[in-house]
């Protein structure tokens, strides 16, 4: 008998987390799994349209999917208020006769599995299947009440779809940031709400770039390359007012720093509180990639030479680019001594701490 998975669920975005636990399934029951986005969730609004929910999914499953997964839209095209369960497990019986059936549920789901509709009903057609997650305590007594079946899988990673659409975590296919991108969802609405159309192209591409680089130097956590680029100048069109604020309550020991300097600072604040961004990689390349400093990590130098030489800058910075897809370490050391020649030819003074010491550590120079 063949046996199908059906995994539903808001999908909002789908990322890859999910598509993780639907190969595990996959291949551990050799079942086919089919993915059901749900029209209206009970608990939860999107923040997505139904039609761009399902368009991820799509480009998902066409880019990082499985031949043994499939979409269908049956919820999406019901006309009801609310989305049951039974309803959809009705519909995979009706429509795959001598066929087993599983319904994938989140962890969190199954204590309140009771409170379904029709639970019972549920679990004569299909049998429950679940994944455990850190931090959720399940109800050993509805396990045996519902017979549900535990997938022995713990490889989805902590990944989820709220954490993606704050930007606290890009493990999602490469279709689906650039969906987000082009379609200007999620992080990238409250983004272009904070700064000017100029500056948010600039914006997206250093994020772009910085991910390519890191990508090719396969850096460790590449991907928080990409946040950081995107949030890099999210403080640079701050008023004064609270650009001072911030920097006296939050950052004292750097108000004496050139006024040019602080939105790195005020970028590293807002991504905090705006965005809920805690990881202190993405934190330091942002507070650092104007000045740069002594003793940078990788991504941190990333993205100061990505800003530096991101191709909307006006200027031929194809060989630089090059030489950090070559070499980030040595394309980071390249672009810092363009930059202080360029200083330099400007007559700008190289008159703050973080700079000086950033090109007496990696240039080996006293300024």
């Amino acid at each position: 008998m063949e046996s199908l998975i059906i995994y539903g669920g808001a999908f909002d975005p789908i990322h890859n987390g999910h598509l993780r636990i639907a190969r595990a399934a996959s291949m551990m029951l050799n079942a086919d799994v089919v993915f059901v986005p749900t029209r209206v969730p009970r608990w939860k609004t999107p923040e997505a349209t139904a039609k761009q929910r399902v368009e991820m999914l799509q480009l998902a499953l066409k880019t990082d999917g499985s031949p043994a997964f499939s979409l269908d839209l049956f919820e999406m095209k019901s006309h009801s208020e609310n989305s049951y369960s039974i309803d959809l497990v009705r519909h995979m019986a009706l429509t795959h006769k001598n066929t087993k059936l599983y319904l994938l549920i989140g962890a969190d789901e199954v204590n309140s599995f009771p409170n379904w509709k029709d639970p019972d009903k549920i679990c004569e057609l299909a049998t429950p299947l679940y994944v455990a997650r850190p931090g959720v305590d399940i109800d050993d007594a509805v396990l045996a009440q519902y017979k549900m079946q535990r997938l022995p899988y713990d490889g989805s990673g902590p990944v989820s779809s709220t954490k993606v659409r704050n930007l606290q975590d890009m493990d999602i296919p490469l279709a689906i940031r650039d969906y987000i991108e082009n379609n200007g969802i999620y992080y990238m609405a409250k983004l272009k709400g904070m700064l000017s159309e100029h500056r948010y192209a600039h914006s997206v591409s250093v994020a772009n770039l910085a991910y390519s680089i890191a990508a090719k130097n396969r850096v460790e956590e590449y991907r928080k390359a990409y946040a950081a680029g995107l949030l890099h100048d999210c403080g640079k069109q701050i008023d004064e007012e609270t650009a001072t604020r911030i920097m006296t309550e939050r950052y004292p020991e750097f108000c004496s720093m050139p006024k040019w300097t602080h939105h790195q600072f005020i970028g590293a604040f807002l991504a905090e509180t705006v965005f809920g961004i805690k990881d202190p990689i993405i934190l330091d390349a942002i507070s650092s990639h104007a000045t740069g400093r002594a003793h940078m990590p990788p991504i941190s130098k990333i993205i100061y030479a990505s800003d530096k030489i991101e191709p909307l800058r006006g200027f031929d910075s194809s060989k630089l680019i090059a030489a950090c897809y070559r070499n980030y370490y040595v394309g980071f050391m390249t672009v810092l001594g363009a930059n202080k020649e360029y200083l330099e030819s400007k007559g700008y003074a190289v008159d703050n701490p973080m700079t000086k010491a950033c090109f007496e550590l990696y240039l080996g120079e006293e300024n």
